[in-house]
């Protein structure tokens, strides 16, 4: 299997939410690879990634990182395939904004598609929404996610029907 999307994050300490992202992608059959990698320490490495991620097949990049959170938008400056940053609440963080505004603030020409905090399973489902746009198979997987998701609100209203209060109208 040649993996179609890459998971990278800052350290395997982000592991605990980046791995949302996998289980999404996993879920609707996407192959993916998951690697640690650190602008900071290990710049070579990265900028090795991103100028091979094409040519080795990456199609979206799913980039999470906690703290100052260069991680995305250096990946996104050394290549033209989309990434989607995840910023991450780290031990090192002020309250995540540090990572968010990192992710976010990016200059003109060097786009970072960025969830909120911790929001790894929307990377995974914007990354497979991106595959989608070129392969009718994952679209309808993703189709048919959305769809569940309908399906699960319209259960919940029938479910709040049965709540009873007083004054409650419907």
């Amino acid at each position: 299997m040649q993996p179609k999307v890459s998971i990278i994050m800052g350290s395997t300490s982000d592991l605990v939410i980046m791995e949302k992202a996998a289980k999404v992608l996993n879920d609707f059959q996407i192959p993916f690879e998951i690697n640690a990698l650190s602008a900071h320490r290990t710049p070579d490495r990265v900028m090795k990634f991103a100028r091979e991620a094409y040519d080795r097949g990456i199609r979206v990049i799913i980039a999470g990182a906690g703290g100052a959170a260069h991680l995305p938008g250096v990946i996104a400056a050394l290549t033209p395939v989309p990434v989607i940053g995840v910023p991450i609440k780290a031990s090192i963080s002020i309250d995540g904004w540090d990572s968010i505004l990192s992710i976010l603030q990016m200059p003109p020409g060097i786009p970072v598609a960025t969830v909120g905090l911790d929001g790894a399973q929307n990377a995974g489902i914007l990354a497979a929404q991106i595959l989608a746009t070129g392969d009718e198979e994952v679209y309808k997987k993703v189709a048919g996610y959305k769809n569940n998701l309908a399906s699960k609100i319209e259960k919940a209203n029938q479910d709040l029907a049965s709540v009873k209060f007083d004054f409650k109208t419907n």
